[in-house]
This record gives structure tokens, C-alpha cells and sequence, in this order.
């Protein structure tokens, strides 16, 4: 509110106590200060404010009991509504929610801010819960709450009663005043009797309190024309006029300077609040001589405008703060709903997409309000935003829990199978369907943690039963594999002795056929078993090894080459940090591959008739590993440029 244009000229009064109007919209400077007083009950202390922050729930209904049972409602009536604030901040912590925005108390100069006052009942953003089903805590507590709040919002509203009743009656005694300012001007006594007399009534009018706002003005107005006609009409003696303008100019003089001190205030709210009392007093204290009046009104009227300015500038700060702190809300809310309407596959997306949530939930807590218009509008966005990113996810993790589910009754059925066949004597059958079992297995998906290990070694049990009979029966056949060996000699002279084609394909076949050959050929004595398995091995890594450095440096150049083009066509980071994803995905489900191929070998180690198998497997696992070191080198590509 601009004070410049609410205060009347010099010529425009006598006194200085005419009614202020003002230019704009907003009310009367004593309909602010009427309104200020009596609006709402005391507000509560500093002190009760950090002394309730440090109370739990128990002791915050015992100080709530405690001030209700007082006689005096005094300090009940300053301290209920943040009561309540505390005990509910304390329930939702108690029963695990998670705030969106902490209620920042801070108080400035003793002072609250308005808009403290107003956020106190702020409801703050819940957070959900993947389990929906979590009992209500501390219900008989809130119960007991809420009887007890239910008898303070009693005695509120007596208080309000009563206030309300003193008003009418302060409203009739100003009324009786006026009424004997009447008497008093018609009287035709001597001024030595007169003047007291109508000094008293001065005294008693400034004792009475508060009226009515609807009547405020008006018996204002009809009081201060009397107070004028008195001044005009009365032949006062120019000693006793001259010396009430002096005592009424110190007067004045003392209120400019209080009104200049309030210039040095660091927060311009109570500044602002206490130039509205040095108005009432200014409106309160009597006329100056005629030749003091305009200089002791233009000296007060300054710091008044000095003060208004900084006022409106501080309001205009807090709107354009406003304005800032709704778009960034506004953003953070698009962000949300965005990730909110997103599919996740599995349950790691979806934990990569909670702990976004909760990111941009902290970036929430950390800004400040927007206008009051527009503040809980933005507020019941973000908070639908994340209740229905929170249901989409509980969804799925009861629809994962199924799944997994599904998943252990398909392992057990698996097991039993196993079980069944691990007595078998049928080995090359039941080799081949112990490798199947352990297909189905690998494609089933995951079990809860607390079953896995538990299911997985009854599944090893019965695998391992049946490879070491399957590995005991063939040791124990004693079969002449000389000729066996020659071939395989005669074969592996012929691998050392291939040379790579340029042509991948021709290569690929033929390693094949090199394999298949190896495998028909049957075993060899125990005694060159190791030898000739490892000079097989040996002969076929060469040729791998050279195939795999060409392949690998021809692969790794068109890798890079792609991501030159991918950071010359200007994509975005995204697209950078989508590819890594794949790239570290697919080596994770790659290491896993060749866990299990590596623990499978252990299945049928000791079988002869397993030789070509665990020879195909090695071949198998050292291609992957390779693979592996080649995808290790495109995530580092992609690291170095995304840094």
C-alpha cells in the first residue's frame, strides 16, 4: 500500500487527524491496524516454537492438555494452531511419510512472517509407499488429538465471541463521548471549565479500544468533526493554545524521528508494521501552530513515502521470486508426469526412475513458494504426478511378484524332473535332456532372493548325481583309442596347417568342420588325454586369436567411427548415455552367460564321452570373454566422450 497517497495535505486538516483514505484498493491505515489487533488470536512465541519442535507426540498431547486445563486461555490461544502444525509433522514422520517441503520456522526480529503464518497449514506432499498396506500408527494418539483440538477451537471461538461483544460496547462509549462533545459545545461556560473538560474527553477516547470494522470510519469521521468544530468555535486564550501547539509539535517532532529510525530497520514487514502505530499516534496527537505544520508534516510524510517505497519494492521482489520459484516448479512437475507416463521394463529401470523422483522431490523442497493464486494449483500437480508414478509402480511390483512366483512353481517343477532322471543309465538320452532342464532353467526368470538358493542347490544335487554315475560308468570301460589318437594327430597336423581366408565366413566353416571332425574322432588313452586336448586347443587359439584381432580392431573402427558421426550430427547426451546402457547391459547378461557355462562344465568334467562338449564349451567361453574385453572397449569410447 502506498502511504503517499493515503495521507491528507497540510491545508486539508487541521490536527493532522482526519481520516486516512487512500487512491487504491487497499483499506484504511486504522482499518489495518484494527484489523492487525484483532483478526486472529495471539501468535505464538519464538520460544514455543523451537520448544514444540524438540516434543514427541506423547508429550505434545501432554502440553496440549496442560493448556487447556489452565485458567488463563492466554498462552493456549497463542500456541494451538502451532500445536496442531507440530503433532501432525510429528505423526507423518512417526508413520514413515516422507515430506515434500519442511515448514521453514524462522522467525525474523520476533516478528513472524505473513507468509509463515499462512504455509503453517500447508498440507506437505506425500510420498508413497510401495506397500500399501501398512497399518495405521498412532491413531489413538490423533483421536486424542482431535478431542482436545475440538475444545480449543471452543475456547477460540469464545474468545472471538468475546472480542466481538467489547468491540460493540467500545462502539457505544465512543458513541456517549460524542454525545458529551455535543453538551460541551453548546455550553456557554468559561473556558477554564470547558477545556479540561473536553481534554478529558480526548484522554477517555484514546483509552477505548477497537470498534467494529464496518463502524470504524464513520465514528471516526463524526468524532474528529466535533474535535474540529470544538478548535473553531471555542475562544480559546492564546497562552493556553500556544502552549498546547508546542507540546503537540515535541510530540510530532518525536514521532518524525521515530519514523526515520524505522528507515535503519533491516526487515522492512515490521518496520512497515510499526509506521502504522506512529500513525495512529500522529492522528492521536493534537494541532501544531499554522506556521510549524507544513514542515513537520512534509518531514513525516517523507519517511512515510522512504518507508512505503521499500516496501513496495520488497513485494515486488517477493513477486518476481514467486514468479521464478513457479516456473521451476512448473518444471520440475513436467519432469515427473513425463517419467510417470514412461514403461519400465524391469525392476532395475524402475528403481533408476524412483531415485529421479526422489531427486526432483529434494530439488521441490529446496524452492520456495509461488503466489498464493498459484501455489497449491502447482502443488496438487506435482503431488498427482508422483501418486500416479507411485501407483504405476506398486502395480508393477505386484504384477513382478506374480511373476516370480510363476517363476519358482516352474523351478520346482523342474527340480522334480531332474530328480526324477538322475538315476538314469541311459546317458547320451538323459545327457541331452539334463541340458535342456538346464536351458529351461537359465530362460526362467528370477525367484525372490529368500527362495533362490535354496531352490538352485536342489537343482545342483540332482545334475550333479546323475554326471558323476554318468562319469563313474565311463571310467570304468577300458577300450583301446590308439587308433583314435593317429587320426587326431593326423588332424591336428592338419589345423596347424590351415591358413585364414579372407573370406570370414569360409573361415567360420571351416573352424567348425576342424570341431566337428575332433568330436567324431572319439577318445584317446588316458595317458594322452591332456596332451593331445591341449595342443588341439593350442592349434585352434592360434587361428582364433588371429581372427579375433582382425575382426576385433575391424569391429572396434566402425564402433568408432559410428560415435564420430553420432557427436558430428549434434546428438544429444541422451542418445550418448542410451547406447552405454545397452552396451553395459549387454556385457552383465554376458558375464552371467559364462558363469553358467563355466559352472555347467563342472556337470560332466569327469565324463569321457564328455570330452568334445567341454572342448566346444572352452571354445564358447573364451569367444565371450573376448567379447567382453571388445565391449569393455566400446563403453570406454563412449566414457571419454561423454565426459
Amino acid at each position: 500500500m502506498n502511504l503517499e497517497n493515503t495521507i491528507p495535505a497540510p491545508e486539508e486538516q487541521f490536527n493532522e487527524q482526519q481520516p486516512v483514505e487512500n487512491n487504491l484498493s487497499d483499506p484504511t491505515l486504522e482499518q489495518i491496524a484494527e484489523k492487525q489487533q484483532d483478526e486472529q488470536p495471539p501468535k505464538p512465541e519464538v520460544s514455543a516454537v523451537h520448544k514444540y519442535a524438540d516434543l514427541s507426540l506423547p508429550e505434545l498431547l501432554l502440553e496440549f492438555d496442560r493448556l487447556l486445563n489452565q485458567e488463563d486461555s492466554a498462552e493456549l490461544l497463542k500456541n494451538g494452531e502451532l500445536l496442531k502444525s507440530f503433532f501432525y509433522k510429528g505423526l507423518r514422520k512417526e508413520r514413515g511419510e516422507e515430506l515434500i517441503s519442511e515448514l521453514p520456522l524462522i522467525l525474523t526480529d520476533g516478528i513472524e512472517d505473513e507468509e509463515f503464518v499462512e504455509t503453517l497449514q500447508e498440507v506437505p506432499v506425500p510420498i508413497a509407499k510401495d506397500d500399501p498396506e501398512t497399518p495405521l500408527l498412532y491413531a489413538e494418539e490423533e483421536n486424542a488429538f482431535k478431542r482436545m483440538y475440538g475444545k480449543y477451537k471452543s475456547v477460540r471461538a469464545e474468545y472471538a465471541k468475546l472480542q466481538e461483544h467489547q468491540k460493540e460496547q467500545n462502539l457505544r462509549v465512543k458513541q456517549t463521548i460524542i454525545e458529551e462533545l455535543k453538551v460541551l459545545l453548546e455550553k456557554q461556560e468559561d473556558l477554564n471549565h470547558t477545556f479540561p473538560e473536553f481534554r478529558a474527553l480526548q484522554m477517555r477516547w484514546k483509552e477505548v479500544g477497537p470498534v467494529p470494522i464496518a463502524n470504524t470510519k464513520d465514528i471516526w469521521d463524526t468524532y474528529q468533526h466535533f474535535v474540529e468544530k470544538f478548535y473553531d468555535y471555542v475562544k480559546i486564550n492564546n497562552e493556553l493554545r500556544d502552549l498546547d501547539f508546542k507540546k503537540n509539535l515535541e510530540q510530532k517532532m518525536l514521532l518524525c524521528e521515530k519514523a526515520e529510525e524505522l528507515l535503519l530497520e533491516p526487515s522492512i514487514l515490521p518496520a512497515f508494521q510499526k509506521l502504522q502505530k506512529l500513525h495512529e499516534e500522529w492522528r492521536e496527537s493534537g494541532p501544531v501552530a499554522r506556521e510549524h505544520r507544513e514542515q513537520v508534516w512534509d518531514r513525516f510524510k517523507a519517511a512515510t513515502s522512504a518507508i512505503n517505497k521499500k516496501h513496495q519494492d520488497y513485494f515486488e521482489e517477493q513477486k518476481e521470486a514467486q514468479k521464478k520459484n513457479l516456473e521451476e516448479k512448473s518444471a520440475l512437475c513436467e519432469k515427473v508426469e513425463e517419467i510417470a507416463g514412461m514403461e519400465a521394463g524391469d525392476a532395475n529401470e524402475w528403481n533408476k526412475r524412483s531415485k529421479e523422483v526422489e531427486n526432483l522431490q529434494k530439488l521441490w523442497r529446496a524452492i520456495g513458494f509461488a503466489s498464493k493464486k498459484e501455489n497449491q494449483k502447482v502443488y496438487d500437480r506435482f503431488r498427482a504426478a508422483c501418486n500416479k508414478f507411485y501407483d504405476t509402480k506398486r502395480q508393477f511390483y505386484s504384477q513382478f511378484k506374480q511373476s516370480m512366483q510363476a517363476n519358482y512353481d516352474r523351478k520346482i517343477a523342474l527340480c522334480e524332473q531332474a530328480e526324477a532322471l538322475q538315476n538314469s543309465d541311459e546317458w547320451r538320452k538323459t545327457s541331452d535332456l539334463f541340458i535342456n532342464l538346464q536351458r529351461q532353467w537359465k530362460e526362467t526368470g528370477p525367484v525372490s532372493r529368500k527362495q533362490s538358493d535354496q531352490i538352485w542347490k536342489r537343482f545342483r544335487t540332482a545334475c550333479d548325481a546323475f554326471f558323476e554315475n554318468k562319469a563313474k560308468h565311463f571310467n570304468s570301460v577300458d577300450e583301446n583309442y590308439e587308433e583314435n589318437l593317429k587320426k587326431k594327430e593326423a588332424l591336428l597336423k592338419e589345423i596347424r596347417n590351415y591358413s585364414p581366408s579372407t573370406i570370414g565366413t569360409e573361415n567360420l566353416n571351416a573352424l567348425k568342420e576342424f570341431q566337428r571332425r575332433w568330436a567324431e574322432i572319439g577318445f584317446v588313452p588316458i595317458k594322452e588325454k591332456e596332451r593331445i586336448h591341449s595342443a588341439y586347443s593350442q592349434a585352434l587359439d592360434t587361428i582364433f586369436t588371429a581372427l579375433r584381432n582382425n575382426d576385433g580392431e575391424r569391429k572396434l573402427s566402425k564402433f568408432k567411427r559410428r560415435i564420430d558421426d553420432m557427436h558430428a550430427n549434434g546428438k544429444p547426451e541422451r542418445a550418448f548415455r542410451s547406447e552405454r546402457e545397452k552396451l553395459l547391459y549387454k556385457f552383465r547378461q554376458m558375464e552371467s552367460d559364462i558363469a553358467l557355462w563355466e559352472n555347467n562344465m563342472g556337470f560332466f568334467a569327469k565324463s569321457k564321452n564328455a570330452e568334445s562338449m567341454i572342448a566346444d564349451m572352452e571354445r564358447k567361453i573364451a569367444l565371450a570373454k573376448e567379447e567382453l574385453l571388445l565391449i569393455e572397449e566400446k563403453i570406454k569410447m563412449m566414457d571419454k566422450k561423454l565426459e
